[in-house]
C-alpha cells in the first residue's frame, strides 16, 4: 500500500515530488513573499490538498468500482437490507482491489520506484513508466466502444496506437466499462432470487394468504439458498475470473 500511495503521488503530483520543505516556518512576510520561499510554501500546500485526491484515484483506475457494485447488488437481490453492513462490504472490496491489483503495482515497483530512487531514470521517465502498467490494466477491460467515444470528444487526432491514447481519456471510458460490466453480473445475480419470489408468491396466493407479505417469507428461503450454493465463494470466484 505505501507503494501504491507513492504512485499516486507520482501521477497527482509529479511537480512537486522533488519539492523541500522550508527549513523553519516564519511568520516574516518579506521572505514569505520571495519568489523561491513562495513557490516551496505553494507546493507543500499543493502535496497536502493533493493527498486527498487519492481515493479517487483508487476508485477510478482500480477493480475496486466493479467489486462494489457487484457485492451491493447481491445485497439488494437478497433483500437482507443492511446485512452485511457497508463497512463490510467496503472492507471485503478493498483487500479484493489489493489482491487483484498486486501484479500491476508490482510492475510500477519493478519499472519506475526502483530505478527512480536508484538513480537510474529521471522523474520524467518514473512518472511515465509507471502509468503504462495501471493504463495497460484500463485497456485490457475497457470496451472499444467506450474508448472510441472518448477519443472522438477529445478531438485527438491520428491516434493509430491504442497505447499513444492519454490516461485523462481512458480513465472515463474505463469507468463507464466497469459500470456496464457490474450491472450485467447484477442481473444474472437477481434471477435465482426472483424465482423464489415468484414461486413463494405463487404458493401464498393459492394459499390464500394475501395478507402475508411474500417478501418478508421468501427471505429465509433466499439465504438458505445463497448458504448451500456457497454464494460468497463463487461470487468472488467469479469476479476474481472476471479480471483475468
Amino acid at each position: 500500500m505505501k507503494r501504491f500511495i507513492t504512485t499516486i503521488l507520482f501521477l497527482l503530483i509529479p511537480s512537486i515530488l522533488l519539492a523541500q520543505v522550508p527549513d523553519a516556518l516564519s511568520l516574516d512576510l518579506q521572505n514569505l513573499v520571495k519568489p523561491e520561499n513562495f513557490s516551496r510554501s505553494i507546493n507543500v500546500l499543493l502535496t497536502f490538498a493533493s493527498l486527498g485526491l487519492i481515493p479517487f484515484v483508487l476508485v477510478s483506475t482500480t477493480s475496486f468500482l466493479r467489486i462494489i457494485i457487484v457485492f451491493s447488488l447481491m445485497r439488494t437481490a437478497l433483500g437482507t437490507g443492511q446485512s452485511p453492513p457497508n463497512t463490510v462490504i467496503i472492507s471485503l472490496a478493498i483487500f479484493m482491489t489489493v489482491f487483484i491489483m498486486t501484479p500491476t503495482w508490482n510492475d510500477i515497483n519493478t519499472q519506475a520506484l526502483k530505478p527512480y530512487y536508484a538513480g537510474q531514470i529521471s522523474q520524467k521517465e518514473a512518472m511515465t513508466q509507471a502509468v503504462t502498467p495501471i493504463t495497460q490494466f484500463m485497456l485490457k477491460l475497457t470496451r472499444e466502444k467506450d474508448l472510441e467515444l472518448f477519443i472522438q470528444f477529445s478531438h485527438l487526432d491520428n491516434v493509430t496506437n491504442i497505447n499513444n491514447v492519454p490516461i485523462w481519456v481512458i480513465i472515463p471510458a474505463f469507468l463507464i466499462s466497469e459500470l456496464k460490466s457490474a450491472f450485467q453480473i447484477g442481473f444474472l445475480l437477481f434471477i435465482p432470487f426472483v424465482v423464489v419470489d415468484l414461486i413463494v408468491s405463487n404458493i401464498l396466493l393459492a394459499l390464500g394468504m394475501f395478507m402475508l407479505s411474500p417478501a418478508l417469507v421468501s427471505l429465509p428461503f433466499k439465504i438458505l439458498l445463497f448458504v448451500l450454493a456457497d454464494g460468497w465463494n463463487l461470487l468472488t470466484r467469479g469476479l476474481l475470473l472476471s479480471f483475468q
